[in-house]
């Protein structure tokens, strides 16, 4: 029986630890000489004081939605898939080749095309480290991040070779065609005079994003193969004498997960930018590390933790901009959240822990 209620589990735990990350973090830039309250109001207003913000903070929060949902989805089969930036980059390889050589008629029908190829392209890189470990016994860990370097590697050589426009000297592939454009957020909730997030690149790929969770809630939990991940992730030897397949999990969850991490680039590789273009993952696939981390592993939670990190992103773009803040200490606050999400979690887990035992012999007692 669990110690701690589930709602506990999956929202007082990662709350802590995100406070306590805060406060660290709140000592650093007093130590910055600039003041926590200050910088969080700056922070607040410029991710979430306006439209054009919170079009910022939902880009970034898609991505990291795919990534970290990707991560989880490996979690949840005892592997740690760090390969989600390689995928992602295969990712947009397939949405540019999709994008570029086949003639849509309406971007709908080019999102379905692309989505697809995103995610044929992402499980297929993430297919050989899964096959590795399998068959061969190496650890995903260290092949998934080797398919991360060759991967930018093989980006490069394309867009300085077969993918690069004639007579162009930028590393990027021609724009896509207009009917391949997908509609951003000004787009769709602009009204006459009423203009919303101006400017700002959040595209409709949010809500295939949002229905990746839901997705990934349904297969987990709701489905004979999500059951048979979770039983190989709880205990690889109970589930071999249950009847389930190692190698048929390993491969199935890594390339779910791989594929994921491949539909990232519908946002940032044919909803932002419109064309294929050099470290445009930006890191995405690591956050997405921390984002499962502290979203427990569960589409909800990871929902929630994609729209902080968004908001960390835009508003540590605010505080590099108008304070002596600079850009990394953002990168010091994600530090943070993943040391206590992860490394520390048992410093905040097993207080918790002993206070809900404590409560339930009282209450058996009295």
């Amino acid at each position: 029986m669990d110690v701690m209620p589930k709602w506990a589990e999956v929202v007082l735990v990662p709350l802590i630890s995100l406070i306590l990350a805060a406060f660290l973090s709140a000592l650093v830039i007093l130590a910055i000489g600039e003041s926590p309250l200050a910088a969080l109001k700056l922070m607040i207003d410029g991710a979430l004081g306006s439209t054009y913000g919170w079009g910022y903070t939902l880009y970034y929060a898609t991505n990291f939605m795919f990534t970290g949902l990707a991560v989880a989805v490996a979690f949840h089969a005892r592997m740690f898939n760090i390969g989600g930036e390689g995928q992602a980059v295969l990712g947009g390889l397939g949405v540019a080749l999709v994008c570029l050589y086949i003639p849509w008629p309406h971007w709908s029908i080019a999102l379905v095309g692309a989505s697809l190829g995103a995610a044929l392209f992402g499980a297929a890189w993430a297919a050989i480290p899964a096959f590795l470990q399998a068959k061969r016994g190496s650890h995903i860990v260290i092949t998934t991040i080797m398919f991360n370097f060759i991967a930018a590697a093989l980006l490069n050589y394309l867009l300085i070779g077969a993918l690069k426009v004639k007579g162009s000297m930028e590393p990027a592939t021609a724009k896509f065609a207009e009917s391949a454009h997908l509609p951003s957020f000004q787009d769709m909730f602009s009204f006459g005079e009423t203009t919303l997030f101006r400017g700002a690149p959040a595209n409709v790929s949010f809500f295939v994003a949002v229905a990746a969770c839901f997705a990934v809630w349904a297969l987990i939990w709701k489905t004979r193969l999500g059951y048979e991940i979770r039983a190989f992730g709880h205990s690889e030897s109970a589930a071999k004498y249950a009847g389930i397949s190692p190698t048929k999990i390993i491969m199935i969850s890594m390339m779910i997960s791989g594929g994921l991490a491949g539909m990232m680039a519908i946002n940032n590789v044919m909803g932002e930018a419109e064309r294929l273009v050099l470290n445009a993952v930006e890191g995405a696939g690591f956050i997405g590390i921390a984002v499962a981390l502290m979203g427990r592993s569960h589409p909800f939670g990871v929902f929630l933790a994609a729209i902080l990190f968004g908001f960390l992103y835009q508003g540590g773009a605010e505080l590099a901009l108008w304070t002596s803040i600079p850009r990394e200490l953002i990168v010091v606050i994600q530090a943070l959240v993943i040391l206590f999400t992860g490394a520390l979690d048992n410093m905040v887990r097993s207080p918790l822990e002993k206070m809900f035992l404590a409560m339930r012999r009282n209450k058996a007692e009295a």
